[in-house]
């Protein structure tokens, strides 16, 4: 305006109603703003599903004194992507008010389990036996084989009962391998009631069909499993990072296994460089 009208800036201000003071304004650059985008970067590089709220909360546990916006600002300035907004879900409810779905109180009172299914890089089938605490989002367990049945089922949750205790429920599809007889027999006897879901309705067994898209989005949409061995190691550790390192929304962005954090071999896991040095000797 005022090359084009010849006019000065405070008449020129006047006319377009903005402050004088934004006009003159001169952002200030922090000393940590370089070393600050360095390790934004570093670690949208390392985790590229998550948003700029988890790296803050990420950058946070690492001793950063950061808010969210500036995180975001940063984060766009530096042109990273930002994941697309959910749409929000209904609950399941009765005329009488009351909600379908038992609702975890308590550590340890309902566990959930399902299968995911990959293929390694010659087209062969692999398998996960996934299981979560609903209450804490704690994943206890990745079983990964070529193959997994009622007797796998049974074997993996006695060993985890033995060492964490025995849940008050268990919630899980209407699959043959959950429904055998074997695994019923068993459960009851060792006192765990069994909450089985609708035919067709996962969304029924919500907390470990989220937990199973947060395995498919974060590491088998990401990661070429060229054997099985290759992809028991990938996937154990993502599992490690997801209790001690990945924010979880719904518990305040903290991870779910709190006795682990500000942990230095776990932040170790965050270094890029690192996870390709990793990477190269499963391949090798």
């Amino acid at each position: 305006m005022r090359d084009r009208f010849r006019v000065s800036q405070r008449r020129a201000c006047r006319v377009l109603k903005q402050p004088r003071a934004t006009q003159r304004y001169a952002p200030i650059e922090r000393d940590d703003e370089e070393p600050l985008t360095k390790r934004i970067i570093d670690l949208a590089a390392a985790f590229g599903r998550y948003g700029y709220r988890r790296i803050t909360a990420l950058l946070r546990l690492e001793g950063w004194r950061v808010n969210h916006k500036r995180v975001e600002r940063i984060w766009r300035q530096q042109g990273l992507k930002i994941p697309k907004r959910q749409p929000k879900r209904g609950r399941l409810w009765l005329n009488d008010g009351s909600c379908v779905r038992l609702r975890p109180m308590h550590k340890d009172h309902v566990w959930a389990y399902d299968f995911v299914q990959d293929r390694t890089a010659d087209g062969r089938r692999i398998r996960m036996l996934t299981i979560v605490d609903e209450y804490t989002r704690e994943c206890l367990a990745i079983n990964t084989a070529r193959s997994l049945k009622s007797d796998d089922v049974l074997e993996l949750l006695a060993w985890l009962m033995a060492m964490r205790g025995v849940p008050e429920h268990i919630r899980s599809d209407n699959g043959s391998e959950f429904t055998a007889k074997a695994v019923r027999t068993w459960l009851k006897n060792v006192g765990v009631r069994t909450l089985f879901i609708e035919p067709g309705s996962p969304w029924e067994n919500g907390y470990i069909e989220s937990f199973n898209e947060k395995l498919g989005d974060e590491l088998l949409k990401r990661e070429r499993f060229d054997t099985l061995k290759e992809a028991k190691v990938l996937i154990e550790r993502w599992r490690v990072q997801y209790n001690t390192v990945r924010p979880h929304s719904s518990l305040g962005y903290r991870p779910p296994a709190p006795e682990t954090w500000a942990a230095e071999p776990v932040f170790a896991l965050l270094s890029p460089p690192l996870q390709q040095e990793q990477t190269n000797e499963l391949h090798c």
